[in-house]
């Protein structure tokens, strides 16, 4: 009943719409501070409230798109190029990963190794101690990454365009003169799910 009063006679003082409904002010006020604080309604000193023209759908997106990279992320598992490919399966199962990031000997992303990866290395009768990782790895910049200010939406829809387990979150840097990438993260499909189940019990408290 608030919205509609406000849609039809907006901007319109919070005094004027207690009396419509025949309602003191200091009643109507926790109502208006929720549509506020949810978007539906905008506020002005002196002006009144207005309806932002935003539906419920459009607020729930919004706050999707407000989540950012940079407070999900999870730590980075990371190894050298120089290790071997039985290094990294060791690493895989100890840190229970998917997706190993490969640094150079400047610590900058140099590669990523998957699981698929490491179990094909890992067919046949092959040394996989004198295998270096750098062998198996797919390498800059043939590597999809995201940034600390990204939204967990865009890496979200990195994983699914690229059918990816798990993206590097990279931080750009100088070195040489050209640009290289200091790992700083990982965003996986888990940490993605973790974000959206918290939107999810906000949506519903």
């Amino acid at each position: 009943m608030i919205l509609d009063i406000v849609k039809n006679h907006g901007p319109i003082t919070g005094e004027h719409i207690a009396e419509r409904l025949s309602l003191s002010r200091a009643t109507l006020r926790p109502d208006l501070a929720i549509l506020t604080m949810s978007g539906f309604l905008d506020a002005r000193p002196r002006v009144g409230y207005f309806y932002s023209g935003k539906d419920g759908n459009r607020l729930i997106k919004e706050e999707i798109e407000r989540k950012c990279v940079k407070d999900y992320k999870a730590q980075p598992i990371i190894i050298k190029e120089s290790n071997s490919v039985y290094d990294g399966i060791c690493t895989l199962f100890l840190e229970d990963v998917g997706t190993l990031f490969v640094v150079n000997n400047s610590g900058h992303l140099a590669g990523v190794v998957s699981r698929k990866d490491l179990l094909r290395a890992a067919l046949g009768n092959k040394n996989l101690e004198d295998i270096p990782i750098s062998i198996i790895m797919t390498r800059m910049p043939n590597i999809v990454t995201c940034t600390l200010e990204e939204s967990l939406l865009e890496a979200a829809r990195k994983l699914i365009h690229n059918q990816i387990d798990s993206l590097p979150v990279v931080k750009p840097v100088s070195f040489n003169g050209k640009t290289a990438y200091e790992v700083v993260g990982r965003v996986t499909k888990t940490t993605i799910t973790k974000g959206y189940v918290e939107l999810g019990n906000e949506v519903t408290v």
